[in-house]
């Protein structure tokens, strides 16, 4: 098993799947104060989200995330549904997937570990929790723990297409 040391640390592409704008504005603020994240690609809904991370249409020749923080509420597919499609497809199931949403029901976080998120993180109200929440996951996911992606020696292939999910029409990752 290799030690933290002999693992190289590079900086990471994560996705980040919000639709509130306030909230992607906050959250790349707080993630760019670690100086570990590579790129933040925002997906607005639970299918662009799917359409990023399968590569269809207009995301074919993107980086597979790191990881993925995934909000609960989203329109098109929710956040329920995606974090399903993720652990259920072969080519995702091992991107650890983050759920952060404002609600702190049981049956929401149940649900969430039910279909296998990696953790359930309320989402904080504030710059101020929102950076010690990225300073928490880049200590713990992005320094202590090795990440599939980080192991494989090469880029991962590309996604075997699902037929059942369809890229958006002129929706971009921003």
């Amino acid at each position: 098993m290799p030690s933290r040391s002999s693992v190289p640390r590079k900086p990471v592409e994560i996705l980040l799947v919000e639709d509130n704008p306030g909230d992607v504005r906050l959250m790349r603020e707080a993630l760019k104060e670690g100086g570990f994240l590579k790129r933040l690609n925002v997906a607005k809904d639970g299918e662009q989200a799917l359409a990023f991370l399968l590569r269809q249409g207009p995301y074919e020749e993107v980086a597979a995330p790191a990881l993925v923080l995934l909000d609960l509420n989203l329109p098109r597919k929710n956040g329920r549904e995606v974090l399903a499609e993720i652990k259920g497809e072969k080519t995702l199931r091992h991107i650890p997937v983050f759920v952060v949403s404002t609600s702190t029901r049981q049956e929401d976080i149940a649900a969430a570990y039910d279909l296998h998120a990696n953790c359930y993180i309320p989402k904080p109200h504030d710059l101020e929790g929102l950076i010690e929440m990225g300073r928490l996951i880049e200590a713990f996911w992005l320094k202590m723990v090795v990440l599939p992606s980080a192991a494989l020696p090469t880029p991962f292939p590309p996604a075997k297409v699902n037929s059942r999910i369809r890229p958006p029409a002129s929706r971009k990752i921003s």
